[in-house]
């Protein structure tokens, strides 16, 4: 294990609806990412991987518990805002549907997260080049996502979440759409750079070979930790 970890859940739960028809769909949750390490949550279907990564993302807020950044901000209590803000700047998301934009050549689909914090134009046109050099997507820069196949699209997807430079990465199922051979490729390209970059990764899969290069493995079942 590394020094400090860079966010942590601690005793998250997220309950939805009220009643008889409540469910908890995370129960007691809690969990650390440090820099440089990939932590994997898995679990099946229905185990709340989604809504701990979405918690742990700022896209959602627990019913109680905390999510903790490594400065100390309580990321779970923090106004609307001030969450926008730590989402932009330090925390970059790679969905399983690959979320690019369809009329944006690959290299603008990387920009948008630049253009939202005011990056100047030179700056953002070198920072793009550069993920895209990361990623060996370089000579694809021009094309639109339909131009591209699954794995080249998800390798979009990862420059475009890491080109704002964040030092916390959540994948949700990155690989879930991609065939085996596409999926490896990708997994080591996560691999690579949390620790080239020194990311603290969460990623929720299903894949055992994901599983296999984790730094720490997180089982979830039914809300709860039981591994």
């Amino acid at each position: 294990m590394s020094g400090q970890a860079r966010i942590s859940g601690i005793d998250l739960r997220r309950s939805f609806g009220s009643g008889d028809g409540l469910v908890h769909a995370l129960d007691g949750v809690s969990i650390e990412a440090h820099a440089g390490e990939l932590t994997v949550v898995t679990g099946p279907s229905g185990s709340g991987k989604t809504t701990l990564l979405n918690l742990l993302g700022g896209l959602d807020r627990p019913t109680s518990g905390q999510v903790v950044l490594d400065d100390g901000k309580v990321l779970s209590e923090l106004s609307e805002d001030d969450v926008l803000a730590v989402r932009r700047t330090r925390i970059g998301y790679v969905f399983q549907t690959f979320g690019l934009i369809p009329v944006l050549s690959a290299a603008e689909n990387v920009e948008v997260p630049l253009r939202l914090n005011d990056v100047p134009a030179d700056e953002r046109d070198e920072r793009v080049a550069e993920m895209l050099e990361r990623v060996g997507l370089a000579r694809h820069e021009k094309q639109r996502p339909y131009e591209l196949s699954g794995g080249q699209q998800q390798r979009v997807g990862v420059a475009r979440a890491l080109v704002n430079g964040p030092d916390i990465l959540i994948a949700d199922e990155p690989t879930g759409q991609l065939d085996s051979d596409t999926a490896a490729t990708i997994m080591d390209l996560i691999v690579e750079l949390t620790h080239e970059l020194g990311i603290a990764t969460i990623v929720s899969t299903h894949d055992p070979l994901l599983m296999g290069r984790a730094d720490r493995v997180i089982q979830l079942l039914d809300g709860h930790l039981v591994a």
